[in-house]
C-alpha cells in the first residue's frame, strides 16, 4: 500500500499553511473578550498569549527539524514519552483541529447566508466544507496553492483594514471608562479569547513530511508564518479598539465590518470588508483540513489507526484520512454546538501545547546527539512556552467549569479506545518511522 506523502512544498507555501490556518481568528472570535476586560486588560491578555505563542513557534521548530514527520506532536512524544504519550498528543491534536473546523465552517454559513439570505447557513457550511474537503484530495501542490490564494487574499484584507482605520484613531476608546474593568479575574478570562489569534498556528508542523527541504523550509516557514500573525494580531486589535466603542465590539459577530460601520457608515467599504473575511474563514477551514488529514494519515500508519486511513492517492492525497475525518467534522457542523465544540478544541490544543513542550525537554536529555539542525534557546524559552500553557490550561478551565465533563468524556473514552485497539491487534501499536524526513 502506497503510504509516503510527496516532497513539494515550498517554505512560501508553508508560510501560507501556517498563516492561513490562524487568520480567520483575526476577522472574528477575538473581541468578545471585551466583555469580560476593557481594551487595557485584553492588551495584557494579548501580550501574555503572544508571549507564548512565540516561544512555542520557536520550541516547535525545533523538534519539527529535527523530526519532519506528517504525525507532528504525536511522533514528538511518541520518541520522548512512548506509545501511549504519543497517542494522546495524537488525539489531543485532531481534537483542537477537527473541532476547530465545524466552527469555521458554521461561520462561513452564517457569513454566506448574510450576503445571500435565501441559503441556509448550515448548508451552505457543508457546501463549502465539502468543496475544499475535495480540493485536498487533489494533492498537497494543489491544495498548498489554493491556501497561498485565499490567505493572500485575506492579508490583503487585513491591511486594508488597518489603512482606513489608522487615519481615525482614538485613543480615548482604549483608556476611557474603567481601564481595568473585571481586575485580573477579566484578564483571565479574556485570555482563551486572545488565543484565537493564533490557535491552530501549530499545524505546519503536519506537513513538515511534504516539505522540499525540512530542515532549511521548517524554520524560514515557522519563524515568517508567527512574525507575520504577531504583526496582523496587534495591528487588527489596535486599530479595531482604537476606532470604536469596546461595548460594540463585543456585541457582533463581524467586528472589523463593524468597526468599519463606525468609522464610515454603512456602504460598500463594510461590505467589501465582509466579503474578505470569508477568504480568512476559507482559509482557515482549508488549512486545518490539511492538518488533521495528516494527522489521522500519520497515525494511522504508526499503527494507532486502522490501517487503510494511510492510503495515498496517486496525487500523494491522504485521502481516506481526509473524507473520514472530514465526515466527522461535518457531524459536529449539522449538530450546530459551536460554543460547545470551541471550548474542547481550546482544551485540545492547550493539552498539545504541553505535551509537546514536556517532549522538547525529555528529548533534550534522552537523545542529546539527535540531528537538530534548528536549536531554540534552551532550557528558557521551551520553559517559558510550557509555564504559560499551563497558565493557558487553569484560564481554559476556570471560563468553561461546564464543559470540563465532555472533555474528562472525550479523553476518557479515547484512552479506552487505545487500550481496546492495541489489545485486539496482537502486533500492538507499532513504532513511527522515525527515519522519514
Amino acid at each position: 500500500m502506497n503510504n509516503e506523502l510527496k516532497k513539494t512544498l515550498k517554505p512560501i507555501q508553508l508560510w501560507a499553511i501556517i498563516v492561513g490556518m490562524v487568520i480567520s481568528g483575526m476577522y472574528c472570535g477575538w473581541n468578545y473578550a471585551l466583555e469580560f476586560t476593557s481594551p487595557m486588560g485584553f492588551i495584557i491578555a494579548i501580550l501574555i498569549v503572544t508571549t507564548f505563542y512565540t516561544t512555542f513557534m520557536f520550541s516547535y521548530a525545533e523538534l519539527a527539524t529535527a523530526i519532519p514527520h506528517a504525525g507532528g506532536p504525536s511522533e514528538y512524544a511518541s520518541k520522548a514519552l512512548g506509545k501511549f504519550g504519543g497517542f494522546i498528543a495524537g488525539f489531543s491534536c485532531l481534537v483542537e483541529f477537527l473541532l476547530a473546523t465545524p466552527a469555521i465552517a458554521l461561520s462561513i454559513g452564517a457569513y454566506i447566508n448574510f450576503l445571500f439570505p435565501s441559503i441556509p447557513a448550515v448548508a451552505a457550511a457543508l457546501i463549502a466544507y465539502m468543496l475544499f474537503v475535495v480540493i485536498n484530495c487533489l494533492g498537497i501542490e494543489t491544495a498548498a496553492k489554493v491556501e497561498l490564494i485565499v490567505t493572500v487574499v485575506a492579508i490583503g484584507g487585513l491591511f486594508l483594514f488597518i489603512g482606513v482605520g489608522a487615519p481615525k484613531i482614538e485613543l480615548s476608546n482604549i483608556f476611557a471608562g474603567e481601564t481595568f474593568k473585571g481586575g485580573f479575574g477579566g484578564v483571565f478570562s479574556a485570555i482563551p479569547f486572545a488565543i484565537w489569534f493564533y490557535l491552530a498556528v501549530e499545524g505546519g508542523a503536519m506537513s513538515a513530511e511534504e516539505c522540499e527541504n525540512p530542515k532549511k523550509d521548517i524554520p524560514k516557514g515557522f519563524i515568517l508564518g508567527i512574525v507575520t500573525l504577531v504583526i496582523l494580531a496587534l495591528g487588527t486589535f489596535f486599530i479595531a479598539a482604537s476606532t470604536s466603542e469596546s461595548s460594540i465590539l463585543s456585541a457582533t459577530d463581524s467586528p472589523l465590518p463593524t468597526a468599519l460601520e463606525g468609522i464610515y457608515g454603512v456602504g460598500m467599504l463594510s461590505k467589501v470588508m465582509s466579503f474578505i473575511g470569508l477568504f480568512g474563514l476559507f482559509a482557515s477551514l482549508h488549512g486545518i483540513i490539511i492538518g488533521y488529514s495528516r494527522q489521522g494519515f500519520a497515525m494511522a500508519r504508526s499503527g494507532y489507526f486502522p490501517r487503510f486511513l494511510a492510503k495515498v492517492n496517486s496525487k500523494g492525497a491522504p485521502v481516506n484520512s481526509i473524507i473520514l475525518m472530514s465526515l466527522i467534522g461535518m457531524i459536529f457542523v449539522v449538530t450546530g454546538q459551536t460554543a460547545v465544540i470551541i471550548v474542547i478544541s481550546s482544551f485540545g490544543a492547550v493539552a498539545l501545547y504541553i505535551i509537546s513542550m514536556i517532549s522538547l525537554f525529555i528529548l533534550r536529555s534522552k537523545d542529546p546527539k539527535l540531528n537538530r539542525p534548528f536549536k531554540v534557546a534552551y532550557p528558557i524559552v521551551p520553559l517559558v512556552a510550557l509555564l504559560i500553557a499551563l497558565v493557558f490550561l487553569v484560564a481554559v478551565a476556570i471560563s468553561n467549569l461546564s464543559t470540563i465533563f465532555w472533555v474528562i468524556g472525550a479523553y476518557a473514552v479515547a484512552v479506552i479506545y487505545y487500550f481496546i485497539y492495541s489489545k485486539l491487534n496482537e502486533i500492538g501499536i507499532n513504532e513511527v518511522n522515525s527515519e522519514i524526513v
